[in-house]
């Protein structure tokens, strides 16, 4: 039987900020009962968020057995923990493998649930209604944007304004590309032959067109660099994502650098040829307190950030069998984008 707590004594979880996240995520108080989780995470275990409320960890069915051990060290080290492989059972009785994470997160625990890629590819992708929602509402507003960016580009003789409305519109078509890919089902990432400087580049005009004069965008390409399979919106939202990190970080000076990268680790797989697009910028860099969870969703070094736009990069990273990694130097902070080329991404 699972027992719950009041729903007074419960403080408040932040659910759309993390509902279109799909890693499970569950935030639970110091004393390890829950406060909520997103819709992957009741996915995962066939339960209903509302009926998680207050409940302990413990109690938590059969993977509270697993669950919690977890996330009581993370609670006594004050730091990340990571249980690897980990045999989980939803509500239901459907068992699955996953990698867990419990990490603290201010004053309270997050917890994320990684589905093992061999369930995951198996299991059918089921998006959250909410999400779902949004996208359909998003649909109209965006057509209506991308029909007046070209009513305007029709009236305007400027060069430089009708570069911008051509941006306005390719956003707009790439936004709905998105948003029809959330209504009609499924996240693997549609492979074509990528340019990383193309998809770089459209991210800088972007980033070009919200920043104030005073910040500087800076490239530094290797024109030797081959191209890799991928999904260009999908990429491109993950360097937006980081270049927009550092504006936001008030940067006044932001690089971008590709090289070529030999014989490297990209997470526990070794990789004898992959693409490095670092994002440099002279930032306030990162607390340290935060380096250690800095990927994880809710983790924000601002006063009114999500946390989400690192967790969002990193997982579009890993569709790509990639990943992003930090790394601080004199009077930068640099973000850097690992991909696989040739044979080492299936």
């Amino acid at each position: 039987m699972l027992r719950r707590l009041s729903p007074d004594s419960v403080p408040a979880f932040p659910a759309a900020s993390v509902d279109q996240l799909v890693t499970g995520v569950a935030v639970l108080d110091r004393r390890l009962h829950f406060i909520g989780a997103n819709s992957a995470f009741c996915e995962l275990f066939d339960v209903g968020s509302p009926k998680l409320l207050g409940i302990p960890l413990a109690d938590f069915g059969r993977a509270g057995a697993t669950l919690a051990p977890i996330a009581e060290r993370a609670l006594s080290q004050q730091s990340a923990v990571a249980g690897r492989g980990e045999r989980l059972v939803s509500n239901a009785g459907h068992a699955f493998g996953a990698d867990v994470i419990a990490s603290c997160a201010g004053a309270n625990v997050l917890l994320e649930v990684h589905r093992s890629a061999e369930n995951a590819v198996a299991a059918p992708t089921r998006w959250s209604e909410s999400l779902r929602g949004l996208a359909h509402e998003v649909k109209n507003p965006l057509a209506g944007l991308r029909g007046a960016a070209q009513l305007l580009k029709r009236r305007i003789a400027e060069p430089d304004l009708q570069r911008l409305a051509d941006l306005i519109i390719a956003e707009a078509d790439r936004l709905a590309g998105l948003t029809d890919r959330l209504l009609h089902g499924g996240r693997k990432p549609h492979l074509t032959h990528v340019n990383l400087h193309e998809v770089t580049e459209r991210a800088r005009a972007v980033i070009a067109s919200e920043a104030s004069g005073g910040v500087q965008l800076e490239r530094d390409y290797d024109p030797s660099l081959p191209g890799l399979r991928g999904d260009a919106d999908r990429l491109q939202q993950l360097v937006l994502n980081l270049m927009r990190n550092a504006l936001q970080a008030g940067a006044t000076r932001i690089a971008v650098r590709t090289r070529a990268a030999h014989n490297l680790l990209i997470g526990e797989r070794p990789t004898r040829l992959a693409a490095r697009l670092d994002i440099i910028d002279n930032g306030p860099g990162v607390p340290a307190a935060l380096r250690d969870t800095l990927f994880l969703p809710l983790v924000s070094g601002r006063a009114n950030g999500t946390g989400l736009g690192l967790a969002l990069a990193q997982e579009i990273a890993r569709e790509h069998g990639g990943a992003v990694v930090h790394d601080e130097a004199p009077g930068q902070t640099i973000f850097a984008l690992l991909l696989p080329l040739g044979g080492d991404h299936g």
